[in-house]
């Protein structure tokens, strides 16, 4: 989409930015993204008054690679951990059981719901790759605003009050799919909470491979 190109140099500042603490706006594979340490309640507090959303709203967990989310994950059913090698990277928000309940500070008030996004990142932006800790992220707009397709659209408050703001250029613009697989492993199902990038139909398709090898 842009040909505005992270380095890893950017990865690195991001990573950093996360670890102590701080809040950054980062370019994804659908929209642009405000992230912190999912373990910082502090840090998520922030986010949540750059945003202007109550915290009482949950936000996603982002890990920059599957193995990554596969190895945070503890007690994953097969029939889940199927799911996501199925669906991820992709641009989808996986909703699980946070059977550990892992990431408090993003789950708001429901610790025993876990969200997890992990991006399919396309040249421009895959050195964000490298980055070695998962991100609590929501999108980055005021709270019931439109989303971010560049990062002029991404509020000027929310780009001052950053710790570091990343130009990933135009990204596609369309948010990730919400998919409920709560009950996934138990019943085989599921639900689209949110319709977004992918389509209920690629859904079913990837899903019917994982029940159907």
């Amino acid at each position: 989409m842009s040909d505005t190109k992270l380095t890893a140099a950017d990865a690195v500042r991001l990573e950093e930015c996360v670890k102590s603490g701080g809040v950054a706006v980062f370019p994804a594979d659908t929209v642009y993204g405000v992230c912190c340490d999912p373990d910082n309640a502090s840090a998520a507090m922030r986010l949540y008054e750059l945003k202007g959303r109550p915290p009482e709203r949950p936000a996603a967990v982002m890990f920059f690679a599957l193995s990554a989310a596969l190895e945070a994950l503890q007690n994953l059913e097969d029939a889940e951990r199927a799911a996501l090698e199925m669906l991820l990277p992709g641009p989808v928000t996986l909703l699980l059981p946070n059977r550990t309940r892992r990431f408090a500070p993003a789950c708001g008030p429901d610790p025993d719901t876990l969200g997890i996004r992990v991006p399919r990142l396309p040249d421009t932006l895959a050195a964000l790759h490298a980055v070695d800790v998962p991100v609590m992220q929501s999108s980055a707009n005021l709270s019931g605003a439109p989303d971010a397709r560049t990062l002029a659209e991404v509020p000027l408050s929310m780009r001052e009050g950053a710790d570091l703001v990343l130009n990933g250029g135009k990204l596609p613009g369309t948010p990730s799919t919400v998919i409920d697989l709560r009950h996934y492993a138990v019943s085989g199902k599921w639900g689209v909470i949110r319709e977004g990038a992918l389509s209920s139909a690629d859904i079913l398709r990837l899903l019917d491979v994982c029940a159907n090898p």
